[in-house]
């Protein structure tokens, strides 16, 4: 079989082409509790960064409770 250039695309991939699957892989990122989230296009412009998300949803979520959701019940 022809080796392939590096940026040519072939019109068909065979599934040995494509090396050994490794099952599991990212299961012990998936079990952390890492999240991804995609952003919109317009969303990701506004938010440059994980951390200006970050403070943002904070921000959101603090500001959506009030002062009274703060309090902690006495009964």
């Amino acid at each position: 079989m022809k080796k392939a250039e590096p940026d040519e695309l072939r019109p068909e991939y065979r599934r040995g082409d494509l090396g050994p699957g490794i099952r599991g892989k990212h299961l012990e990122s998936f079990e952390s509790g890492t999240n991804l989230v995609l952003l919109e296009p317009d969303i990701a412009r506004a938010f440059p960064t994980e951390e200006a998300v970050n403070d943002a949803l904070r921000s959101f979520i603090y500001g959506a409770r009030g002062p009274a959701d703060s309090r902690k019940s006495t009964s």
